[in-house]
């Protein structure tokens, strides 16, 4: 995320626009704002290498806040903005920050946290309220601050954090060479190659920048000279007037993203104008085979899957004409080498599930975890793995059906509950669904759903009967669940993944779980 020669260039260029207020920051504007914080961290005595936080909603000066680490050597951690003090200050501690930028929406959590972090010696907030304690004002702190860069520039890059839905968040960093800013880490260069990023591409980000995909998507976009359109949060509807208004080119979502745009009525729809869309990404979780092959219907070719873990070991993508022939794909490799193992360590047949390794694409450590850094590796360290699961078929394409902590074992059989979340979401009735394993005194674990019905939807007992009847009829019988619960609202988090961990564990409470 680096201005770079097109602050020169092309100073008057929108670098980004607030999708809500509209309001828009040039190139120039954006390169002097971060020089500015530049100095302010060396002036702190933050040196390259050293570690600084982000506890900030999608904001007009978000980006600012990264690019700083960026061009001056340092690594800057966003932290989810709906995480809890203690979350917080976990991450904090845990990257060893000695600052913390936060805003006027996160001000009191950032406050709470701050009491268990000794370490962080400076402080600044965004909107703040006039009374915010260790917080400096940080329009304030970096007004007067020059906007030209500091003597000692260098690559800097995010250490973002796993989004701790199966456990702890871990930091994943990656070894930083001693480059100028102008020259990224190789990895990057390959994405900007992979998504076609250009000078005249419009990018719409709908999902919160502390998230591996919309970080990277964007600081593309401004090293590559276009210009991003920041949505504040998500909304569908505001999504394709958004495309429609800007002209936008380039995008990137999530699969329950889709699923909420699909649920519109067909007349909102086709209310908006999207011809100008040429490549839009989706990743982060897979996608279901029906949710895709209707938004290939409406959107046409422009779609690309890809899976990548954040870790960035290994990468694989595919368009819309591969995915329908290899229905339900993730994309072929094109980069790692990939490896299908069973739980034994042994390859497994092809088209049989098992847990995916690659050979490291891109170097990578569990920061200030060496025990997890060592299970992400094979015995020979030539290896890693984040606990996906998935099969390839004989053309060399990936398919992803869970992950391994999601397994679900009853009567011995393994059970992956992805296929069963994937085939609910499509029922009329269904606004979301997860479906995992609960005690059983029999079978060790049974499948259970819970279900976030439509809106003007009545769950009960009749619609338990009906769902479990409908995956029946497309399920072999262990796949079923056995009982469905019913919520207003499923944990998802704001990137679109599934905070099932929680959800599960209420199940197993008073129960020997054998799931960490």
């Amino acid at each position: 995320m680096y201005t770079g020669m097109h602050a020169q260039q092309r100073p008057d260029k929108p670098a980004f626009i607030m999708a809500s207020t509209g309001e828009t920051v040039s190139y120039a504007e954006l390169d002097a704002r971060s020089n500015r914080l530049a100095h302010l961290l060396r002036a702190h005595g933050l040196k390259r290498l050293d570690h600084y936080s982000i506890f900030m909603e999608n904001n007009a000066r978000y980006l600012e806040t990264c690019c700083a680490g960026e061009r001056s050597g340092l690594y800057y951690t966003c932290v989810n903005s709906y995480l809890k003090a203690d979350e917080l200050a976990y991450i904090l501690n845990n990257s060893e920050s000695k600052a913390l930028i936060a805003s006027g929406v996160t001000r009191d959590v950032a406050l709470e946290a701050l009491k268990q972090c000794p370490n962080v010696k400076l402080c600044l907030i965004v909107d703040g309220a006039g009374d915010d304690g260790p917080f400096v004002d940080y329009v304030q702190a970096v007004s007067k601050l020059p906007a030209t860069p500091i003597a000692d520039e260098s690559l800097g890059t995010a250490m973002l954090y796993s989004s701790g839905t199966t456990g702890r968040p871990k930091g994943i960093l990656r070894p930083l060479p001693e480059n100028p800013p102008s020259r990224p880490l190789p990895l990057w260069d390959f994405l900007a190659n992979a998504w076609q990023c250009r000078e005249d591409m419009i990018y719409l980000s709908p999902a919160p920048l502390y998230h591996s995909a919309p970080q990277g998507a964007v600081g593309l976009t401004i090293r590559n000279g276009g210009t991003a359109i920041l949505m504040e949060r998500f909304d569908p509807e505001q999504y394709l007037a958004l495309v429609e208004k800007h002209r936008v080119t380039h995008s990137q979502l999530v699969p329950t993203m889709f699923s909420r745009m699909l649920k519109l009525p067909g007349e909102v729809r086709s209310r908006y104008d999207l011809s100008s869309l040429q490549f839009v990404v989706h990743a982060a979780a897979p996608c279901p085979v029906q949710v895709k092959e209707q938004m290939i219907a409406w959107w046409g070719p422009v779609i690309h899957e890809y899976y990548s873990a954040t870790e960035g070991l290994g990468y694989t993508a595919c368009n819309s004409e591969e995915w329908l022939a290899h229905r339900g794909t993730v994309g072929r490799v094109l980069l790692g080498d990939l490896h299908i193992l069973d739980e034994e360590g042994k390859p497994s047949a092809k088209g049989v599930p098992g847990e995916i390794w690659f050979k490291t694409a891109s170097p990578f450590e569990y920061y200030n975890d060496a025990s997890r850094t060592a299970e992400s590796r094979s015995a020979d360290g030539a290896m890693s793995t984040v606990g996906d699961v998935g099969y390839v078929d004989d053309d060399g394409f990936l398919y992803l059906t869970d992950r391994s902590t999601f397994m679900i074992i009853s009567g011995g059989v393994n059970i992956y509950p992805q296929e069963c979340e994937n085939l609910l979401i499509t029922h009329p009735k269904v606004a979301d669904a997860a479906v995992f394993g609960v005690p059983n005194e029999d079978l060790g674990e049974e499948v259970k759903a819970v279900i976030q019905p439509m809106p003007g939807v009545e769950s009960g007992p009749e619609l338990e009967k009906e769902l479990i009847a409908f995956c029946a009829e497309h399920l072999s019988r262990q796949k079923v669940p056995r009982s469905i619960d019913f919520t207003d609202e499923l944990p998802r988090l704001p990137t679109g993944k599934l905070y099932k961990k929680g959800l599960r564990d209420k199940y197993w409470a008073g129960h020997k779980s054998r799931i960490l």
